[in-house]
C-alpha cells in the first residue's frame, strides 16, 4: 500500500524557499494550480509504483520532486511562442524571423511612447481631438518628395484601401504580366476583387505595349495600377511600358496611374555616398545591381504616379506597415475611406516607423538600420569574423571549417535572382550528419537557423549581429 503521507501539503509547499522565487515570478494562482497538478500527479503514481523510477523515500524529497515539476511546468506555461533566434540563413528580410530587425533608434522610440499616454489623437495647440494619420506623414513627404502620405498596416492592405477608395464599382487595368501572388497564397486579383474594383487585364504575359492599356480605357475606367514584379522576373522576349509613358497615357485620357510599389527602398532620394557610409558599390558583388534596378519611391513619385503604396518592413528596414504616398487630392480621399479605421495602426507602428525614418533624414541609415547595414556589409568584414568564430570552434576538435564563397540574399518577396557576394563559414561535426547539426542548432538555448549546402552546414554571418558571433560560438561548442 503506498504512503500517502509523504506527500507535503500545499501550504507546506508555499513555505519553501524555491516555491516562494516561483511565486514573486509567476503569481499565486498559477503557482497553486501547477502545486494541486503536482501533487496529484505524484499521488497518481504512488499508486501505480511502475510509473515511478525512484519513489521518494520522504516528505523532503516528495516536495523537491513536485517542486522541480512545477518549475519545468511553469516554465513551459509562460515561455512565449516568439523567441529571439540567430539568423545565419544569410536571407536577410527573412519572413519566418520577422522580416526587418528595427534599428536601436525605432526600439528607443517604442519605449519612450509605449509605457505613457501620448497624442496619438489629440492636437495640444488646439487642445482638442486630432488625427493619428499624419504622425509619420512629415518625415515621408521629406524623404520620398510626395505631397501626403498615410499608413496602415500592410502593403496588401494600402493596396486594397487605395483600390477601395479610388476605383469602387469601376475597372482598373492592370498587365497580365503583373498579376502576382504574394506569400500566403494572397494574390492581386483577390485583393481587388474585396476592394469592389474590377479587374481588366491587358498584353500577354511577357509583353504589354502602352497601346494595350490605351485600347482598354473606357468611361468605366477608374485606375491604371502598376504592380512591380518584386518576387519573380520575367526574362526573354518581353516588354513593358515605362512609367513615364503611363503617367503620360493617363495624363492625356484623364486616368490616375498608381503603384504598388512593394518594398519601401528610399536608397536613392538622397546622396548615395551618404546613404552608404562611403562604401563603394563594388566593394559588395551584387549591390550595385542593386542600386541600378531595385525601384526607388522617389523615383516612383517623380515620374507623377498618383499613389504609390509600399512595406515598412523589407528595404525600408522599418515594422510592418503599408504607407501610401502621393498626391495630396487622393491621399485625402484615401484618408476618408470608412476602411482606413479598420487597416489604421496603433502608436507602437507610429513610434518604429518614425524612428526608423529619422535615421534616414539624419543621413545613419548605413550604420543603424540592421537591414541597410547588412545590405551594404561586405565580404571581407564578413570573413574577418567567420575566421574569429571558426578559430574559437578549432579547441574543441569537434570540428572541421572552412570559409568559403557563397551568396546572400534580401528575402521578403523583393530583389527576384539578386545575390550579394558574401563568405559562408561551413561547419562539419566530428560525428554529426549536417541534418542532425542543423536541428541540434535550431535547438539551441537561443536557436540558430543555419543552412545546408554541399552536405555541409553553413552560416552566414551578414544576418548575424555581431554581438551574437559568441551565442554561435557557444551554442556549436555546447553539442557534443
Amino acid at each position: 500500500m503506498p504512503d500517502f503521507r509523504i506527500i507535503p501539503s500545499i501550504e507546506q509547499l508555499r513555505q519553501r524557499p524555491g516555491v516562494a522565487d516561483l511565486l514573486a515570478e509567476y503569481g499565486h494562482v498559477a503557482v497553486i494550480e501547477a502545486l494541486r497538478r503536482e501533487t496529484d500527479a505524484l499521488r497518481s503514481q504512488l499508486a501505480d509504483r511502475a510509473a515511478l523510477t525512484r519513489a521518494p523515500a520522504s516528505g523532503e524529497e516528495a516536495a523537491a520532486l513536485i517542486e522541480c515539476g512545477v518549475r519545468e511546468a511553469l516554465a513551459r506555461a509562460f515561455q512565449s511562442t516568439l523567441r529571439p533566434v540567430i539568423n545565419a540563413t544569410g536571407v536577410i528580410v527573412h519572413t519566418n524571423l520577422g522580416r526587418a530587425p528595427l534599428a536601436p533608434a525605432a526600439v528607443a522610440e517604442i519605449e519612450r511612447l509605449a509605457q505613457r499616454y501620448v497624442t496619438l489623437e489629440y492636437d495640444l495647440e488646439r487642445g482638442e481631438r486630432g488625427h493619428r494619420d499624419t504622425h509619420a506623414e512629415p518625415f515621408l513627404c521629406r524623404l520620398t518628395g510626395a505631397e501626403a502620405a498615410v499608413v496602415v498596416n500592410n502593403c496588401a492592405a494600402a493596396t486594397m484601401l487605395m483600390l477601395a477608395a479610388l476605383a469602387h464599382g469601376r475597372e482598373v487595368i492592370v498587365s497580365r504580366g503583373e498579376l502576382v501572388e504574394i506569400g500566403g497564397g494572397f494574390r492581386v486579383p483577390d485583393v481587388m476583387a474585396q476592394s469592389g474594383a474590377a479587374l481588366r487585364e491587358v498584353g500577354t504575359t511577357n509583353r504589354t505595349r502602352a497601346s494595350d492599356y490605351a485600347e482598354a480605357i473606357t468611361d468605366r475606367t477608374g485606375l491604371i495600377l502598376r504592380v512591380h514584379r518584386s518576387n519573380f522576373t520575367i526574362e526573354g522576349f518581353t516588354e513593358q511600358p515605362s512609367l513615364q509613358e503611363l503617367v503620360s497615357l493617363g495624363r492625356d485620357r484623364g486616368v490616375t496611374v498608381v503603384e504598388d510599389l512593394g518594398s519601401g527602398n528610399l536608397l536613392g532620394g538622397l546622396s548615395l555616398a551618404t546613404q552608404l557610409g562611403g562604401i563603394s558599390p563594388a566593394d559588395v558583388p551584387g549591390l550595385d545591381a542593386l542600386l541600378r534596378d531595385e525601384p526607388t519611391v522617389q523615383a516612383s513619385l517623380a515620374a507623377g504616379i498618383g499613389v504609390v503604396c509600399v512595406s515598412g518592413d523589407k528595404l525600408l528596414g522599418g515594422p510592418q506597415a503599408g504607407i501610401l504616398l502621393g498626391r495630396r487630392d487622393l491621399i485625402q480621399v484615401i484618408r476618408r475611406h470608412p476602411l482606413m479605421r479598420a487597416l489604421r495602426v496603433d502608436k507602437l507602428t507610429y513610434a518604429a516607423l518614425t524612428g526608423t525614418l529619422a535615421e534616414y533624414a539624419a543621413g545613419r541609415a548605413h550604420e543603424t538600420i540592421p537591414v541597410i547595414r547588412m545590405v551594404t556589409q561586405t565580404p571581407a568584414a564578413i570573413e574577418a569574423r567567420a575566421a574569429r568564430v571558426a578559430e574559437a570552434l578549432r579547441a574543441s576538435g569537434r570540428y572541421r571549417t572552412a570559409i568559403i564563397d557563397g551568396q546572400s540574399t534580401v528575402g521578403g518577396g523583393t530583389t527576384p535572382n539578386l545575390r550579394l557576394g558574401t563568405r559562408l563559414l561551413a561547419v562539419t561535426h566530428q560525428s554529426l550528419s549536417p541534418d542532425s547539426l542543423e536541428a541540434e542548432l535550431r535547438r539551441s538555448g537561443r536557436p540558430v537557423i543555419a543552412r545546408i549546402e554541399n552536405d555541409r552546414v553553413v552560416l552566414d554571418l551578414r544576418t548575424v549581429f555581431e554581438d551574437e558571433d559568441d551565442g554561435i560560438v557557444e551554442a556549436l561548442l555546447a553539442i557534443q
